[in-house]
């Protein structure tokens, strides 16, 4: 039994000194949520829009949440959180402190849209002096509907003063109308607007997007091949090119084709190829990031969905930014609330149990030791970020595992008060003990599975600390604690001195007149 015994105390404690090692070595760090490190946190609300032909539905929620985390991975972010919490989502990205950045990122629809340009109008409607000299002439009530071919193109409008319609609103910005759409310069003023043709290819046709450098800034964008990608904007292309009634020539002698992203006109050169092969460049004034940006959230495609700007004051989406300094406070009042509790913990059980109240602390340290590792290399390997609430769940996860100790010393003490040994009580208490910390382990497992499977977001992280901890306890207190205690089993100056490992003479123990079993 002792040479047993000190195999599995050689073998936890070189398996909790080696992982840490190793986990040390390859530089695993338990990575800090967004109230430990700070960061942005948006929360997106789907907009309400009556004229949707289909309701909004939980897939196109998940869908949305899958190109929002693949965004976000593009850009580069550690331990992202992004869940879906009914009908929000909710992005927390810690460590990132460019607020606006991050709500272009994770709420941007991206949807990219190629529009053959038909003329360039003023900035502002205008109506020319009719012969009798009245300015007065009514705006154009509203674009005619085209006639499209069966490419999905229509000739431009033709009999009416284009200067004289009004700017497109974001709801009558649809795929297959004419719309009008402000162009502006790096300022963000309006310079002039665009009359453009429905659009006949979308960003869907899209196999990549990457930024470059061309005496600026360029998104480098790739279709895909077949009739829905590279032969499709191929088809636009040689009507700009040849400057027909789809796509009018301009001053150039050639037509122009915008590129519009979310409603927003980024480019509208002339078209001087009739093929590109697949390769198209999208230039448009753009700084670095702008680029990088604008590559990202077309690569991963557009959003499912349109959600609520969280920068309006009467959205329901939201945004904040999470100060890096509360942030260090909070971790800093967790760490002091985890080493005065400890300290306290310490104090109590070597005063109660002595040798035996420091064998249980040094239990507690082999556990902390192998949660440490396994919540490091989740972190570095599943982006799992240590919150607030997950340090909660790690204190609780102290009681839990000094629940252990106590229950096995308490039934030490029993089986001493009945006469039995001191040496037989050591190795034969244990089991006894062990199904009682089994049951209650499993009890607490059970219950962070549940509490992890029904919630969300942090509350998750408290639930995952204190799964592992229950798990983490059972195995220290069986490989570590249980030879521990057989060990002392052995040594007879402790047998000869129980008051050292905190447990009574058998003389103390038995009650005057009270006869030994």
């Amino acid at each position: 039994m002792s040479r047993r015994s000190l195999v599995s105390l050689v073998f936890i404690l070189a398996l909790a000194a080696g992982l840490l090692a190793a986990s040390l070595a390859v530089g695993n760090r338990p990575l800090l949520g967004l109230d430990l490190k700070g960061g942005v946190e948006v929360v997106l609300v789907p907009e309400d829009d009556p004229d949707r032909p289909v309701a909004i539905t939980q897939g196109d929620l998940d869908t949305a949440v899958s190109i929002i985390r693949d965004r976000i991975d593009g850009l580069g972010v550690a331990e992202p959180d992004v869940t879906r919490q009914g009908r929000r989502v909710v992005v927390q990205l810690p460590g990132i402190s460019d607020q606006q950045r991050a709500i272009d990122i994770v709420g941007q629809t991206a949807e990219l849209r190629f529009r053959p340009v038909c003329a360039e109008l003023f900035a502002e409607p205008f109506a020319l002096p009719d012969a009798e000299g009245n300015a007065e002439v009514p705006l154009a009530p509203q674009l005619p509907d085209p006639a499209l071919d069966v490419r999905g193109l229509a000739p431009c409008p033709t009999g009416i003063d284009y200067n004289s319609l009004e700017t497109s609103t974001s709801a009558e910005d649809e795929l297959n109308r004419f719309v009008v759409l402000p162009q502006r310069d790096a300022n963000g003023e309006v310079t002039s607007r665009l009359l453009l043709g429905p659009s006949a290819l979308t960003g869907a046709g899209l196999s990549g997007a990457d930024s470059s450098y061309r005496n600026e800034f360029v998104v480098d964008a790739t279709f895909k091949g077949g009739d829905d990608g590279a032969n499709k904007f191929d088809e636009i292309a040689i009507e700009c090119f040849s400057g027909t009634a789809y796509c009018p020539p301009g001053a150039e002698g050639r037509g122009r084709l915008a590129i519009v992203v979310d409603g927003n006109v980024r480019s509208a050169p002339v078209v001087n190829a009739a093929n590109f092969d697949g390769q198209v460049v999208i230039s448009g004034r753009f700084s670095e990031q702008e680029a990088d940006d604008l590559a990202l959230v077309l690569r991963y495609g557009a959003l499912p969905i349109e959600f609520q700007d969280p920068t309006d004051p009467q959205s329901d989406s939201t945004s904040r930014a999470v100060s890096a300094t509360i942030g260090g406070d909070s971790l800093r009042a967790g760490v002091i609330a985890g080493i005065v509790g400890l300290a306290l913990v310490f104090l109590f059980m070597v005063g109660m149990y002595r040798l035996l109240g420091l064998i249980a602390m040094l239990s507690l340290g082999v556990s902390a030791t192998l949660l440490w590792v396994i919540v490091a290399w989740l972190g570095e390997t599943q982006d799992l970020a240590l919150t607030l609430a997950g340090v909660t769940g790690l204190i609780v996860s102290i009681g839990v595992s000094l629940d252990s100790n106590v229950v096995y010393f308490e039934h030490l003490k029993e089986d001493v008060a009945t006469g039995r040994a001191l040496r037989s009580s050591l190795e034969l208490s244990f089991p006894a003990a062990f199904r009682t910390i089994f049951r209650a382990n499993f009890a607490s497992l059970i219950a962070a599975v549940i509490l992890y499977w029904l919630s969300a977001g942090s509350v998750r992280g408290f639930a995952l600390m204190l799964g592992l901890a229950s798990v983490l306890d059972l195995v220290a207190t069986y490989f570590f604690l249980r030879p521990c205690a057989q060990l002392m089993s052995r040594s007879p100056s402790l047998m000869a001195h129980p008051h050292r490992i905190g447990l009574p003479t058998r003389e103390e123990a038995i009650p005057a007149g009270a006869e030994a079993s």
